[in-house]
């Protein structure tokens, strides 16, 4: 249902940012096989995975505009996190820790210490994704949750694009 130049698009940006992330994903001082089934596996710590959690984050936002849900107020609107579900605190927590993942990264020379958390998080977003519904959520839950969502697509567009060079795709 994509247009063909936006399905080339797609494609370029996750098999060229497959590579980059496969490269980035193995620590420097140590040899790796290259292989192209498992670079573009669509699970794993690869691109592909990385790229699909931003776009599954799009996908929610893209929802929530169709049925009218204005995310910039709500977002605006939260004054205090509500996180009463154990996968929205510990995605929460581990939002936290981004900076520390950077540090850590650039002082030893390890893009794949960035990679790892990039990785971790796109995990805890969909135990997240899977325990704690967004838009049906009712109003004391769905800013908070929305919340997550805007942070953790931030924090993935950050590391991919910003830091290793790696398109995100808003759709897949």
């Amino acid at each position: 249902d994509l247009p063909a130049g936006k399905k080339v698009e797609i494609a370029k940006a996750v098999g060229i940012g497959a590579v980059k992330y496969a490269d980035y994903s193995n620590n420097r001082t140590s040899d790796y096989v290259f292989s192209f089934d498992k670079m573009l596996a669509m699970d794993g710590n690869t691109a592909p995975y990385m790229q699909y959690a931003y776009a599954r984050i799009k996908s929610i936002e893209r929802k929530a505009q169709s049925k009218n849900v204005d995310i910039e107020t709500e977002l605006a609107d939260v004054k205090s996190l509500n996180l009463t579900d154990p996968a929205e605190l510990d995605l929460a927590k581990y939002l936290i820790r981004y900076g520390e993942a950077i540090q850590s990264a650039v002082a030893d020379y390890r893009p794949n210490y960035l990679t790892v958390y990039l990785y971790e998080l796109a995990q805890k977003f969909s135990a997240f994704y899977t325990n704690c519904p967004v838009l049906v959520a009712g109003p004391d839950k769905r800013p908070t949750r929305l919340l997550l969502c805007d942070l953790t697509a931030r924090t993935i567009r950050h590391g991919l694009h910003e830091l290793l060079g790696i398109g995100v795709v808003e759709q897949m």
